[in-house]
């Protein structure tokens, strides 16, 4: 697979060492075994896979290989490179601007964008709307073009499903710029409808099924459907498509539930086959190696779990989520929040703010915790707060020690 160059300051030499040993001994990346650094009174472990994706890196070579070769040109992004508050303010600081946020929301007027100007299209890809809308300015996007390949992966599934007259179904949030992107693609070659979860799949079956009136479809479903979508005839074949950082398996349920409303309604072994599609390689390997890696993690005893990455990153909120099944799991954006031995300063789904908890580090001996990141964090982001757990318990000239081990 393709290496890219990203900035020496993303680098860690520990985390460097440990997964360059991980793949030597297991190339075929079937080992999903976690990864313990034993530094006496305290323990580390690390699944097998976190970290920075490949379409992270791509997209992240491309922002800075953008600046690096533009000296004195203005050049825009159109939202969040990723979901990594570190990353995007060490853009802002080499003069990149932001067009707009995450939800969308227009940042700068597009009349001040010029045909000289430089737009970087994001890792999660952009609307058919919006690229229409820069080719009109006279920006060029093609070469600035930052969309993860796994993202554009989904596209092309679905524009080949759509030409065999299926309705795509995307597991996604609405809300998220992948989902809309995709959802944009999608729908200019077929009906599309986006599902959040199993529960909203559950309700999409009932007007399949012709359970529920096909009225309630629209208000249900209002923001979430494609121009001129026909309840009564666009649920006749479906196949199902999702924003890649979702939970893997849960988009795999999802599928399956849809193959099954479809046998059942069309018959087992009549015309079944014909009214689903099969879209399992639509599914990211990273995505799922990172999941994965923490289903694996589950299995293990340990006293607390740390998931550092962006508060607003769909990949690193399911970590959170898979952790949480079993250990006390707090989420944080860097070491900073590690505010002493005694406090955390982390993220809280339920209210949508930071909290502080307190006495998060239970009093034993070894204490073993859980560190992982999601795909948009640096690794040298789960150093810091590696380095800075054993900076709490004196230990923290054990580290060299640990990187020399793994480097050898």
């Amino acid at each position: 697979m393709k290496t890219f160059d990203i900035p020496i300051i993303y680098r860690s030499p520990l985390i460097s060492a440990i997964k360059a040993k991980r793949k030597l001994q297991d190339r075929m990346k079937k080992d999903f075994t976690p990864t313990m650094l034993d530094f006496g009174p305290v323990q580390i472990m690390l699944p097998r896979h976190f970290g920075f994706c490949y379409g992270v890196e791509n997209a992240i070579e491309i922002a800075f290989r953008t600046v690096e070769e533009n000296p004195g040109k203005r050049i825009f992004l159109l939202s969040e490179m990723i979901h990594n508050p570190h990353v995007n303010k060490d853009l802002r600081e080499r003069g990149v601007r932001f067009i707009m946020d995450t939800s969308g929301k227009q940042l700068l007027p597009w009349e001040e964008i010029t045909p000289d100007d430089i737009v970087i299209i994001p890792a999660f890809g952009t609307t058919k709307e919006i690229e229409s809308h820069l080719k009109e300015i006279g920006i060029e996007t093609d070469h600035y073009n930052a969309t993860c390949p796994f993202v554009e992966r989904v596209w092309n599934k679905a524009a080949s499903i759509a030409d065999k007259d299926y309705t795509v179904i995307i597991h996604g949030k609405p809300g998220h710029e992948e989902t809309r992107a995709t959802f944009s693609h999608s729908g200019m070659h077929c009906p599309t409808v986006i599902v959040r979860n199993m529960q909203e799949a559950q309700k999409l079956a009932d007007f399949i099924s012709g359970n529920s009136p096909a009225e309630e479809f629209y208000e249900i479903f209002a923001g979430q459907y494609s121009q001129g979508f026909d309840v009564k005839k666009d649920l006749e074949k479906v196949g199902v498509v999702n924003q890649t950082t979702m939970l893997a398996y849960e988009t795999q349920a999802i599928a399956d539930f849809f193959k099954k409303v479809m046998e059942e309604k069309y018959g087992m072994n009549g015309n079944a086959p014909e009214h689903f599609a099969d879209t399992k390689d639509t599914l990211c390997y990273a995505t799922n190696d990172n999941q994965n890696s923490i289903l694996e993690i589950l299995n293990e005893k340990a006293d607390l779990a740390i998931v550092i990455g962006g508060y607003n990153s769909s990949n690193t909120s399911h970590l959170v989520e898979l952790c949480e099944q079993k250990f006390n799991t707090y989420f944080i954006s860097s070491e900073e929040k590690l505010l002493s031995q005694d406090e955390i300063l982390h993220w809280n789904f339920l209210e949508k703010n930071e909290v502080i908890s307190s006495d998060y580090l239970p009093d034993k001996e070894p204490l073993r915790i859980i560190v992982t990141s999601g795909a948009s964090c640096p690794d040298a982001l789960v150093e810091n707060v590696i380095r800075k757990l054993l900076v709490f318990y004196g230990l923290d000239d054990k580290i060299e020690d640990m990187i020399a081990l793994y480097s050898c």
